[in-house]
């Protein structure tokens, strides 16, 4: 698809998003079958519950600009999910497998935090004020995510480092 437009670089980025929210929700009922910290689990499980929220956000987006969602065009999501699962079966040690799941777990949601910065940005760009602040609120849901595996993934390491001391 040739691209013409700001407004149609924004639909094009705002049906990748879509279909990425969509394969993302895939992708983290893989990561929490494989984890086995239940804290990690749950949060991961917590955010697949999220995840309808964020498509009705994203779809009254799509209403507002009065367009429909494209055809996405990325490789990424599968990608991401290939290299995962080959690195996963190569990783034995329990707390390893959960550091390693808990890490791609945040990659993933800097990746989807990129997008939702780009189109914030693109919203104001072609004075969508609305969609700007309903991605914002997909933004800060994720921002918070990140956060807290960081904080929990902190606390492994911080625990796993006190038995090594004791």
């Amino acid at each position: 698809m040739a691209v013409q437009d700001p407004k149609e670089l924004f639909v094009m980025l705002l049906s990748d998003v879509r279909q990425n929210e969509e394969r993302t929700t895939n992708i983290l009922q893989e990561l929490s079958e494989a984890v086995e910290d239940q804290d990690i689990k749950e949060m991961i499980d917590s955010r697949i519950f999220l995840k309808n929220q964020t498509l009705n956000t994203l779809d009254r987006c799509f209403k507002l600009i009065g367009e429909q969602p494209k055809k996405p065009s990325g490789r990424m999501q599968e990608v991401f999910i290939e290299d995962f699962r080959r690195e996963l079966d190569e990783i034995k040690g329990p707390l390893a497998r959960t550091l390693f799941i808990a890490a791609k777990v945040n990659h993933l949601m800097h990746f989807r935090i990129a997008e939702y910065v780009a189109l914030t940005a693109m919203a104001d760009l072609t004075g969508h004020y609305a969609v700007g602040s309903l991605l914002e609120s997909c933004l800060a849901d994720k921002l918070a995510f990140v956060e807290r595996n960081r904080r929990r993934i902190r606390r492994l390491v911080e625990s796993e480092m006190a038995v090594g001391v004791a």
